[in-house]
């Protein structure tokens, strides 16, 4: 795969993973945004989503509770002017889409994608939470961990 520059390169590059391989690069999507929500549980998740000795059972129990977080947080998006809670939601969602059960998965569905549209929207909720307009940009960023990942 040649260099990811545009969102339809991308989406072709992560409809010709693998579930695992797609949980894996929706787990660095999630990392990459991570630490904007700030929340000590959905570090371990992640860790828990990486980890190559993780079982079925410890990704549902972590996809539970990244889902029961992206709940709760859910009803912080109706806040007025509350960013950085809704950033945590988008984050907590991102390790729900990357955790998503076997059982849980629609054939059109692609965890990575769907967990790497989950951090775009953490960042954006920071960047108006901060209101900078020059942060790096999520979708860039995103195009280079996947090239890294497919490499590798």
């Amino acid at each position: 795969m040649g260099k990811i520059t545009n969102d339809q390169e991308l989406r072709l590059a992560l409809d010709t993973l693998t579930t695992d391989q797609q949980r894996a690069l929706g787990a660095l999507f999630a990392q990459s945004v991570a630490a904007l929500g700030n929340n000590p549980r959905l570090n371990k998740n992640l860790d828990m989503a990486m980890a190559a000795d993780a079982t079925e059972h410890d990704r549902e129990d972590a996809y539970r509770t990244a889902k029961s977080i992206a709940v709760k947080t859910y009803t912080a998006c109706g806040r007025d002017a509350d960013w950085s809670a809704q950033a945590e939601h988008f984050v907590a969602a991102a390790c729900a889409a990357a955790l998503t059960p076997d059982a849980l998965i629609t054939e059109k569905q692609n965890l990575a994608w769907k967990a790497a549209i989950q951090a775009r929207m953490a960042q954006n909720c920071m960047m108006i939470e901060n209101s900078e307009g020059d942060v790096e940009n999520e979708a860039v960023k995103q195009y280079e961990i996947t090239e890294k990942y497919l490499s590798a």
